[in-house]
C-alpha cells in the first residue's frame, strides 16, 4: 500500500488541511502547486491529455477526466484555468464531505464494513461482509480497515460522482464485476435500475457491440468453419479464403453472419433471464448480493446451457448457412425448412452434446485465468485497490477467453462436423465418439484443432470492435459507465 502511495505527488498532502468549510492561504498554495504539476506545457490551463496522463502518473486508474473537464470548463475553451480548477475542487469536496456524512452513520470520523453494507441496502443493493470488505481495502491506505474523511476524499477527488447513487452504481460496476461477463451476464442490479430499464439498456449495448463486432470479423469465422470441416483436404488458411471468393465473391465470406448477429438478442436475454434464477436458487436467503467465484462458474455454465439448449437449432443453420455454396438455399427460411423436410426436427440439435460438454471448461478456464492474472496484477501494480481499470481487465478477460478456446476446441470442431452432416447426401453419421475416432486416426491430435488460427486470429479485433461500440452505445442509451 506504502508503494502505491508513493507515487502521488507531495501537494497531494493538502488534502490534509483542516475542514473549516473555506480556502485558507495554505489550501490555496496547495491547489496550485497540484495545477502546476498537472500543467505540463506550462501555458497557465490543463487540457483533457494533461489531466489523463498527471492523473495516470500518480496512480489514478480510474477518472472520468472528460466529464470533469466538461463540468467544470465555465468558459467553454476545453481547458482549466487556475480559477475553474479550484473551483471544481471546492465544489466536488463539498459533494464528497455530504456522501462521508452519510455513509458514516455513528459520526465517528470513520466508515467501517457495516456501514458501507447498511448504505448500499438503504438503496437497494445487498453486498456481503467480503464484498463490503473489497470496496473498504481499495480506499483504505493505512491499514485500519476503516476509511477517514482524508483517504475518501483522495480516493474521489478526481471521479465526478455527485452522491450516493453514483458511489453505488461506482462500486458496483467498477468494483464487483468482471469485464468478461458485463456484455452478456451483469451481476447485480438495484430494484430502482431494473424499473427504469437499466438492465435491459446495457443488455442492448451489449447486443448491438457483439452484432458490429461479428459482422466485422465474419469472414475470419467463415473461414474458420470452412477449415474445421473441409480442412483435412489439404486446405491452407490463404488457400481456403481463396476458394471461398472465387466460388462466391466477396460477399461469400459474410455468408451465416445474419443468423449469427440475429441469434445475439435471444441468447443474451435467456442466458441474463436463466442466470437470474440460478443465482437465486444457489444463494437463497443467503447474506449478500453476488455469488462467490465458484458459485459464478456453476451460474454461468448452466445459464449458458441453458441459453443454448433454446437457440441451438439457430447454432445449426448458421454453420449449414455458412459452408452452403452459392444457390444452395434461398435463404434462411428455405435452408430450414429443407433440413425439416430431409432430415426431421432431430437435426437441429446435432453436435448438441459436444456442444454442452464444451461449455464447462471453458467456462471454468476462463474464469480461472481471469482471476488468475486480475489478482496477479493487483498484487504487482495496484496494491490495496480492487480495481485494476477497465484496460487491463479487458486484457485479462482475452487471454482467458483464449485459453478457454483453446482447451474446448476440440469439442467445438467436433460440433460443427456434426452440424455439417446432412443425413440426405449418403455420407455416414459420425457420432461424437465416432467423429473423435475418425479425426484422430486419419488425420492425428492436430486435426482436432483445425481452424484455430482464425479463431485465434479474430480476438483482439472481435474484442476491440465490441468494446469500442459497447461504450458509445451505452452513453447512446444512458447507461453510466
Amino acid at each position: 500500500m506504502g508503494e502505491a502511495r508513493s507515487r502521488f505527488p507531495s501537494c497531494w498532502t493538502w488534502a490534509r488541511c483542516q475542514d473549516n468549510g473555506v480556502s485558507d492561504p495554505e489550501q490555496e498554495k496547495r491547489w496550485a502547486e497540484l495545477f502546476d504539476q498537472l500543467d505540463l506545457n506550462k501555458d497557465g490551463r490543463v487540457d483533457v491529455n494533461e489531466l489523463r496522463t498527471g492523473l495516470t502518473d500518480w496512480g489514478v486508474v480510474r477518472s472520468e477526466v472528460d466529464e470533469i473537464v466538461r463540468m467544470s470548463d465555465t468558459n467553454h475553451d476545453g481547458q482549466l484555468d487556475f480559477e475553474e480548477f479550484t473551483q471544481y475542487l471546492r465544489t466536488h469536496e463539498k459533494e464528497l464531505r455530504l456522501m462521508f456524512r452519510s455513509l458514516d452513520r455513528n459520526n465517528d470520523g470513520h466508515i467501517d464494513v457495516g456501514e458501507i453494507q447498511l448504505s448500499l441496502r438503504s438503496l437497494g443493493v445487498n453486498v456481503s461482509t467480503e464484498q463490503a470488505s473489497r470496496i473498504l481495502q481499495s480506499i483504505d491506505r493505512d491499514g485500519t480497515m476503516t476509511i477517514d474523511w482524508n483517504e475518501w476524499r483522495d480516493h474521489f477527488l478526481f471521479n465526478p460522482l455527485h452522491n450516493m447513487e453514483d458511489i453505488a452504481h461506482y462500486w458496483k460496476h467498477s468494483l464487483m464485476l468482471d469485464i468478461g461477463e458485463q456484455l452478456t451476464v451483469p451481476d447485480e442490479f438495484s430494484e430502482k435500475e431494473r424499473r427504469s430499464g437499466v438492465v435491459w439498456r446495457q443488455l442492448v449495448a451489449g447486443a448491438m457491440a457483439g452484432a458490429v463486432s461479428r459482422t466485422g470479423t465474419a469472414p475470419l469465422d467463415r473461414l474458420k468453419v470452412f477449415l474445421q470441416v473441409h480442412g483435412s483436404s489439404g486446405v491452407s488458411l490463404f488457400g481456403g479464403l481463396r476458394g471461398m471468393v472465387q466460388e462466391g465473391g466477396l460477399r461469400s465470406l459474410w455468408r451465416g453472419n445474419g443468423i449469427n448477429v440475429l441469434k445475439i438478442a435471444p441468447e443474451s436475454a435467456i442466458k441474463f433471464m436463466a442466470y437470474e434464477q440460478i443465482k437465486w436458487l444457489i444463494r437463497g436467503s443467503k447474506e449478500g448480493g453476488s455469488l462467490r467465484v465458484q458459485e459464478r462458474f456453476i451460474a454461468g455454465s448452466l445459464a449458458g446451457a441453458t441459453a443454448q439448449t433454446i437457440i441451438y437449432p439457430m447454432e445449426v443453420l448458421k454453420t449449414r448457412l455458412t459452408l452452403r455454396k452459392t444457390g444452395q438455399y434461398s435463404g434462411m427460411a428455405d435452408c430450414a425448412k429443407q433440413i425439416l423436410r430431409k432430415e426431421g426436427v432431430r437435426a437441429f440439435y446435432k453436435g448438441y452434446v459436444p456442444n454442452t460438454l464444451g461449455i464447462i471448461p471453458y467456462a471454468g478456464i476462463d474464469l480461472a485465468v481471469y482471476e488468475t492474472l486480475k489478482n496477479a496484477w493487483l498484487q504487482r501494480y495496484c496494491m490495496g485497490s480492487a480495481d485494476p481499470g477497465v484496460l487491463v481487465l479487458l486484457g485479462c478477460g482475452t487471454v482467458s477467453s483464449t485459453c478457454g478456446q483453446l482447451a474446448s476446441y476440440p469439442l467445438a470442431l467436433i460440433r460443427t462436423r456434426m452440424q455439417a452432416q446432412a443425413s440426405a447426401d449418403g455420407a455416414p453419421q459420425l457420432s461424437m465418439v465416432g467423429q473423435f475416432k475418425h479425426i484422430v486416426s486419419h488425420e492425428g491430435v492436430p486435426g482436432l484443432y483445425r481452424g484455430i488460427a482464425p479463431n485465434f486470429l479474430k480476438v483482439i479485433p472481435a474484442v476491440s470492435i465490441s468494446y469500442v461500440v459497447y461504450e458509445h452505445m451505452k452513453k447512446a442509451l444512458g447507461v453510466g459507465s
